[in-house]
């Protein structure tokens, strides 16, 4: 368990959601999972370029934790573990759609002033 986990109280709503999704990554998973369905850790790694295992890991346990993602472990050898997203991930990856459509037209228009 995350021992600086924040439970509130929170001053709006936009504070209880951030303190979800805070972290660089956390939103990156919720899109590959929500694109690409239930993956493994080696998949995840491979598709968010750049993050660190240390650091998937610890967004990972995070997110299970806040209910997002479900870690299905199965008793195999090797050792096989899957990730997938919950209903409350899918609805939160629903709620950061029409937040992904504003940053699209963002670098369309900072392309645009770019040329």
């Amino acid at each position: 368990m995350r021992s600086n986990a924040r439970r509130g109280p929170y001053i709006c709503g936009i504070d209880a959601a951030m303190d979800v999704v805070s972290g660089k990554w956390k939103s990156l998973i919720l899109w590959e999972l929500n694109n690409y369905g239930t993956r493994r850790f080696g998949e995840l790694r491979r598709g968010l370029i750049g993050v660190s295992e240390k650091m998937l890991i610890q967004h990972l346990r995070e997110m299970e934790e806040d209910g997002l993602i479900h870690r299905e472990v199965y008793r195999e050898v090797p050792p096989r573990v899957e990730y997938s997203l919950t209903e409350h991930g899918i609805s939160l990856n629903e709620a950061l759609r029409s937040l992904g459509a504003w940053g699209t037209q963002r670098c369309e228009r900072l392309a645009a002033e770019r040329n």
